[in-house]
């Protein structure tokens, strides 16, 4: 009886760290999104941009490397100016 009570309160308690850890790993994800969603929004389009662009055939006369090129430099713009409001 003590045994099967003692499994019970083990598996709840693992059970609780589990709910903590996502509440708390949602919280943190949530926060970085809601300071900047507009630029979150931004890069992730950009790199869906960039993964179209790196897939479709390459004989567009060197615009479609030309475009995948700007969309990078895009995405590390992006980066960067996250980073500079994280840090202002």
């Amino acid at each position: 009886m003590f045994q099967h009570r003692s499994n019970i309160l083990g598996y709840a308690r693992i059970v609780a760290l589990v709910f903590v850890g996502l509440f708390v790993g949602s919280a943190v994800t949530a926060y970085a999104f809601e300071r900047q969603p507009h630029m979150q929004m931004a890069l992730g389009a950009l790199n869906r941009a960039a993964a179209q662009l790196n897939v479709a055939q390459r004989d567009k006369g060197g615009h479609r490397a030309a475009a995948y090129n700007l969309v990078e430099q895009a995405i590390g713009q992006v980066r960067a100016g996250i980073a500079f409001d994280n840090h202002h």
